[in-house]
């Protein structure tokens, strides 16, 4: 029976009971400027002199009329959603991802936040009107057994003594009504609130477009981390087995080989740190990624670790910048794949522009063995021609007889 008790309690004078009387309070404050309207209108047509008057029939016409007047503003106000659901957050109680984010653009978001408006101004009005007048009342019955002279004040008929004592009974009973009246009201707005806030279908939809983008930028940073560390832990694994192999007898080549390894891994930290920066921001945050571009080429070329042959055709600094950052990567990654699987051995890169489109060209010989399976390997030919595909391009490496041959072809209008 306590715990009965004390749940009811809790449901009728709770915190959250609490915030959602305030909620309806707010409902009812909200509805007042157009329930002045309504009086200035109602008043003459029921010969109303004041519109605080007690005449019943002004209070709920001008009641009547401020409804309608609540649902047509807010329908053509841009802000009722994002107000209403900041409010709804704060004091109903429902979790925040029920809720729809921004204005509501669409017709049917916008009947929804006028239907929403309409209600808990209107449920508010009559709750508030309730808060406001019924406590006075009930705490004077619940005083008058004890203050005769209020009696006669008031110029109450005389009541039987058992009456009396059922005064101060009906006015708790009154409290109580108007409490369990307020938590059931909160409570409908509660459960109304996601159907009336929550996100059309629309709104659904705008919120998969933008997912579906944020998690297409991080693939790209994914790749862009796999491009970059990947070639630079190559490179530097290959400089370093080389320079252990000399250290004895060619202290000169062991010098130049640490200050390669060096360079390339505070280049490298420099990329990781950029990538790392942009992928601890917010989902709506995400920016584009200035990576290296063609123009750098040589530079990648001549820290790779093997001996590459280049021949260039055309005019690469012409090529547009996010065609010039996909095909450094391309090659990068090509550079990298030779380095893991060929050692040292020469590679010969061609690019040329042909037309409207920027053609690449890689082989190098094909190990003598087949190489070792890495677990989580094989990503990077899969990122080259993703990297291809979202320029509209196409890219591929296969073996072909003894060499392993990359290729790509970027149409020079391709962007994201």
């Amino acid at each position: 029976m306590r715990r009965v008790l004390g749940a009811s309690a809790r449901a009728l004078f709770g915190t959250r009971a609490s915030l959602r009387w305030l909620h309806l309070i707010l409902g009812g404050a909200l509805l007042m400027p157009y329930w002045l309207v309504g009086t200035v209108i109602v008043g003459p047509l029921v010969g109303a002199r004041d519109m605080f008057t007690d005449s019943l029939a002004l209070q709920f016409g001008a009641y009547g009329i401020a409804l309608p007047m609540a649902a047509v503003t807010a329908l053509f106000f841009p802000l009722t959603r994002p107000l209403a659901v900041a409010l709804a957050k704060a004091l109903c109680g429902v979790p925040a991802e029920r809720f729809a984010e921004g204005l509501a653009r669409s017709r049917d978001a916008r009947l929804r936040a006028s239907g929403w408006f309409t209600l808990h101004a209107g449920i508010g009005a009559l709750i508030s009107g309730a808060s406001l007048a019924l406590p006075p009342f009930a705490v004077s019955l619940m005083v008058l057994p004890f203050f005769p002279a209020l009696r006669g004040r008031l110029e109450l008929p005389h009541y039987p003594a058992w009456q009396l004592v059922l005064f101060p009974f009906a006015g708790m009973a009154m409290l109580i009504a108007l409490a369990a009246c307020a938590a059931a009201a909160g409570a409908l707005l509660a459960r109304q609130a996601p159907v009336l806030l929550g996100p059309t279908p629309a709104d659904r939809l705008a919120a998969a477009e933008r997912r579906a983008t944020e998690l297409a930028e991080r693939n790209r940073l994914a790749r862009e981390l796999h491009d970059s560390v990947g070639h630079a832990l190559s490179a530097v694994t290959l400089q370093a087995g080389a320079a252990r192999r000399v250290l004895d007898s060619d202290p000169e080549f062991v010098r130049e080989a640490l200050a390669a390894i060096e360079e390339t891994t505070r280049r490298t930290v420099g990329e990781l740190d950029s990538v790392l920066g942009l992928l601890r921001q917010d989902d709506d945050k995400l920016t584009q990624l200035d990576g290296p571009t063609l123009d750098t080429l040589e530079g990648l070329l001549a820290r790779s670790g093997v001996p590459v042959s280049l021949s260039a055709d055309g005019d690469l600094a012409a090529v547009p910048a996010p065609v010039s950052r996909e095909a450094y990567r391309i090659v990068q990654e090509g550079l990298s794949n030779a380095l893991r699987h060929a050692g040292a051995s020469p590679v010969n890169l061609w690019i040329a522009l042909r037309g409207e489109e920027l053609e690449i060209t890689m082989e190098n010989p094909l190990p003598d063995r087949a190489p070792v399976a890495r677990p989580g390997g094989g990503r990077g030919v899969r990122g080259m021609a993703e990297r291809a595909a979202l320029l509209g391009g196409r890219a591929q490496a296969e073996a072909r007889g003894t060499v392993w041959l990359l290729s790509a072809r970027l149409p020079l209008g391709g962007d994201r």
